[in-house]
């Protein structure tokens, strides 16, 4: 084990001798615009393409992901904060299961 360096870093970057051919870990993939994005066509209502958008945010989970970024949460926290919402989802199945009954 003389030639292993243990401390070496890896790069990240796989080329395996091909040149001619952009590899996936390339640093050149990465240039493309990253994000949400709404196409609106011509004639139509900037109200509907912002719903649109709104939705889009929605789903993505960004808001979310900003309001649990404002502050720092301890993951002791997180872990208490996460089995009582994991409690009340359960309690709130089994009310549904009970008036289905």
């Amino acid at each position: 084990m003389r030639g292993y360096n243990r401390n070496k870093q890896s790069t990240g970057y796989k080329n395996f001798g091909n040149d001619d051919k952009k590899s996936k870990f390339h640093k050149d993939s990465h240039n493309q615009p990253q994000g949400l994005q709404v196409f609106v066509r011509d004639g139509e209502d900037i109200n509907k393409a912002l719903r649109k958008l709104k939705k889009k945010i929605e789903r993505a989970g960004i808001l979310k992901e900003i309001r649990d970024r404002q502050y720092y949460q301890k993951p002791s926290e997180k872990r208490r904060i996460a089995k009582k919402a994991g409690i009340m989802r359960w309690k709130k199945r089994q009310r549904e299961l009970e008036m289905n009954r």
